[in-house]
């Protein structure tokens, strides 16, 4: 499957770089990264154990921009949260593909890995919408 997503994929190092010339910088002891991909194994197996016999071979996945951008609102009021950068994909997607990065900064460790486990997983459960293409193995 060729990959069809319509969103150039952003520079980590570049984001980094922003983060720190940010102006809450001097507050930020920690940035976290969170980068998902397409896997072969489907979502059910990896997360119910239910095997159906099926790899995945690609993803359709959409977005609601003004969900993203709430979470992400929700996300900047837990505590020692500074700053968030998120980029998700779009369109048709083959196996290895970028399907969101999430950078959190934030004051100490606890802080960025709550934030970034609170964001993701809105994101995921809340504000995405991907359906698995799936062979019999």
């Amino acid at each position: 499957m060729e990959s069809t997503n319509r969103k150039d994929k952003p520079s980590i190092d570049a984001w980094l770089k922003e983060a720190k010339e940010h102006p809450n910088c001097s507050q930020e002891g920690m940035f976290l990264v969170h980068n998902g991909i397409v896997r072969e194994t489907p979502k059910a197996q990896v997360r119910e154990g239910i095997d159906n016999g099926s790899s995945v071979v690609g993803m359709t996945f959409d977005y609601d921009d003004e969900k993203v951008n709430a979470a992400t609102e929700e996300a900047y009021k837990m505590p020692g949260i500074y700053y968030i950068r998120t980029w998700l994909n779009k369109g048709e997607l083959k196996v290895g593909d970028d399907i969101m990065y999430v950078l959190i900064g934030g004051d100490i460790r606890p802080h960025v890995i709550d934030a970034l486990q609170f964001l993701v997983s809105k994101i995921k459960n809340e504000c995405v919408i991907e359906v698995e293409q799936q062979i019999k193995r």
